[in-house]
């Protein structure tokens, strides 16, 4: 794909273009792409020098900083994008979306890979911060203003500092296409759901007077009681690598 097929996907994707021209003369996201493409050749073939050049010329113009030597894949759609930094090593796969002041960075001076490769159908929310060498699926989406530091899994959501994984049920979304932000769960608030209802268990057993109305859902992000009454914690890990008891409840 070239880069009119990028602008063609941008406009679709995007609901304020209002044309595949708009996008190839006035969109500083699909501008930072351009001159990204003429940056990588010219790092391929070790012109470091005039890559960089080039790298600095379109970070005057856009704001989004790309190293020459990133990977990244067509079809990437980076929205507004005033602060996109994008590392060395980074590598972006196919129709992914990022907004801005979005990071793909490393962890340290270490050489080698050392910033996160990201998957096709992606989408980054505004603020996110991924950091390091790892993995994140396909058709993930990573919430506005999230610490990434650890691996994702396809069909995931993250959200929160440090990243909590949010394991989605039911219909698969390709989050960087549909632009699906309203699905993101509080998982902070899900685990006092589970909290409240564990109690409210314990106290209809013990039969002593009921503090919450069964089947009440106590906050915004509350599954369905049958849902958490009873249930066990999921031993599942989070983005940082802890301990994590609302993996496995999306918001309903």
């Amino acid at each position: 794909m070239g880069l009119m097929a990028d602008a063609k996907a941008i406009a679709k994707r995007d609901p304020a273009g209002k044309s595949t021209a708009q996008v190839f003369f006035l969109y500083s996201g699909f501008h930072a792409i351009f001159y990204h493409r003429i940056a990588h050749w010219l790092y391929n073939h070790r012109f470091l020098f005039l890559a960089r050049a080039v790298s600095q010329f379109s970070r005057f113009l856009s704001g989004i900083e790309i190293h020459p030597g990133a990977k990244i894949g067509s079809g990437l759609f980076i929205d507004h994008g005033m602060g996109v930094v994008i590392g060395e090593t980074a590598e972006i796969g196919n129709d992914c979306t990022i907004y801005h002041g979005v990071t793909l960075g490393g962890t340290g001076k270490e050489c080698g890979k050392r910033h996160p490769t990201i998957g096709d159908n992606v989408l980054i929310g505004a603020g996110a911060k991924i950091l390091g060498p790892f993995h994140v699926g396909s058709c993930s989406m990573i919430g506005a203003n999230a610490v990434v530091l650890n691996e994702v899994p396809p069909y995931s959501t993250v959200v929160g500092v440090p990243g909590r994984i949010i394991r989605p049920q039911g219909r698969q979304v390709r989050h960087s296409v549909e632009l699906d932000h309203s699905s993101a769960p509080d998982p902070i608030e899900q685990e006092i759901c589970r909290l409240l209802h564990r109690v409210a268990s314990l106290e209809k057993k013990m039969g002593l007077p009921a503090q919450f109305e069964p089947g009440k859902k106590f906050v915004r992000d509350c599954p369905d009681s049958e849902k958490l009454t009873g249930s066990e914690p999921s031993g599942e890990t989070d983005a940082s690598g802890h301990d994590n008891t609302a993996d496995d409840v999306r918001s309903t």
